[in-house]
């Protein structure tokens, strides 16, 4: 079975177009439920036999997944993953049926992701302090960040010719591979006009740029590419710095980027476009707004919502 691991991998990143970070989560899920099953069965993961992948052994490896504490929404990701490999094996007829059809999908629990108000935003796009270009560079991560509500990954992987300032336009590749064009504003242009006149200084002729095929917009000290790592340090140091709120990360300025739209009254839908989302339910996940909000909306958009009985 582990033979119909990698060719499945395989069809992922060929067929399906899917990221690098998006086929080693494959990887990782499916493993761990071949593991499990094989387990089960008493047996090494390279002697499962379509039989073991049944029905009963999704249902375990959910109540496994339970035992260990995992919440259901990363449950939930893992069996989605174990349907996917099943189907893949159901059409290159490794198996007749299709066991995870007939398993139920935890039931999600319902958060409120961490995010910003309007007003702690602009606190935390100010506090890169100082004169240096680092601090330029930073401010322009942060504005961008807000100013698009782009992926970690997203922002991370720019190149400086994947923003147009003039037309204050950025292209973005998303997940599996698709690519959208995002607005952003003013302030954004200005910030990043101020990063840019300091890049060449910060890339010198190290010899991360010589390796580099492509030009990333945001760089270190070093010249080389910003990692996704060090902007998630960079956006938590700023925040612990300018709020006592915790849990902050640069997702949650993902969150926050919707959520102000919203509340603002931009359409769902326009908001899916700009998030890249596949989904108009996964929109919807992200944004939300409180029950009082919700009431002032209906009396002033509703025509009978003031009328008298």
């Amino acid at each position: 079975m582990t033979g119909h691991l990698k060719d499945f991998l395989k069809f992922l990143e060929l067929n399906r177009n899917a990221s690098a970070h998006t086929v080693r989560a494959y990887d990782s899920d499916l493993t761990q439920f071949l593991g499990h099953a094989a387990t089960e069965a008493g047996l090494e993961a390279r002697e499962l036999e379509p039989a073991h992948l049944g029905r009963a052994a999704l249902r375990s490896f959910l109540g496994a997944l339970h035992k260990q504490g995992l919440t259901r929404a990363s449950a939930a990701r893992k069996l989605a993953a174990v349907r996917t490999f099943l189907r893949y094996l159901r059409r290159e007829g490794v198996i007749e049926d299709d066991p995870g059809a007939l398993v139920a999908t935890p039931k999600r629990d319902v958060r409120m992701p961490a995010h910003l108000s309007e007003d702690e935003m602009s606190v935390l796009l100010d506090a890169p302090a100082g004169d240096t270009p680092l601090s330029r560079r930073d401010r322009a991560i942060l504005e961008l960040f807000y100013a698009s509500g782009l992926r970690l990954g997203e922002l991370t992987g720019l190149d400086l010719d994947d923003v147009n300032l003039s037309a204050r336009m950025v292209r973005v590749l998303g997940k599996g591979r698709k690519e959208r064009i995002v607005p952003f504003n003013g302030s954004t242009a200005k910030a990043v006009r101020a990063y840019l006149k300091d890049r060449e200084g910060l890339i010198g002729s190290g010899a991360d740029r010589r390796h580099n095929r492509r030009d990333p917009l945001f760089v270190n000290h070093r010249g080389g590419r910003l990692t996704m790592r060090s902007v998630d340090r960079l956006v938590r140091r700023y925040v612990a710095a300018s709020s006592s709120r915790p849990g902050i990360s640069a997702h949650a300025l993902r969150h926050s980027f919707a959520t102000h739209l919203l509340q603002r009254g931009a359409d769902l839908r326009a908001i899916q476009e700009l998030l890249g989302h596949a989904r108009l339910s996964t929109t919807q996940r992200y944004t939300h707004v409180n029950a009082a909000q919700l009431l002032d909306v209906y009396r002033k958009a509703h025509p009978r919502a003031r009328a008298r009985n």
